[in-house]
């Protein structure tokens, strides 16, 4: 083999191998932004993991968490408008929500924890009326 044939196939050798670090450095770019993008989702979860428990607790932790909440207080002004008590079907229908059995029951669930909570009273049952405030 002569000089210029091996110096031939080493120029072709280095072309191949500085197109393979090309390409390679072409992929870690792309690689390192979606890390980053990915960084960012994992970041931005975490955050949101943090402010649910701190909401959570807050809502846990209140005085009075059944009537903290914004459907318990929307139901608590239904029956402030009713005092002869209503049903929970009545309630879903006031409240402009589709009776269907999910959403009743759903209310209904909600009218028994305000019930176990002294907050409202059953005393016909399926009825619900806010409780006598005590004095």
């Amino acid at each position: 083999m002569n000089l210029p044939a091996v110096l031939d196939l080493i120029a072709d050798r280095e072309t191949t191998t500085r197109q393979d670090a090309d390409r390679l450095r072409e992929q870690i770019t792309e690689l390192t932004g979606e890390l980053a993008r990915i960084d960012g989702e994992l970041a931005d979860l975490a955050t949101t993991r943090t402010t649910l428990r701190t909401l959570a607790a807050a809502e846990f932790t209140a005085d009075d968490p059944t009537i903290a909440s914004a459907p318990y207080q929307q139901i608590l002004a239904v029956l402030g408008a009713e005092p002869a008590g209503m049903r929970a079907k009545g309630i879903c229908l006031a409240l402009g929500v589709e009776p269907s059995p999910k959403h009743v029951e759903g209310t209904r669930a909600k009218l028994k924890r305000m019930v176990n909570r002294q907050v409202l009273t059953e005393d016909e049952p399926g009825v619900f009326t806010l409780a006598q405030k005590r004095t």
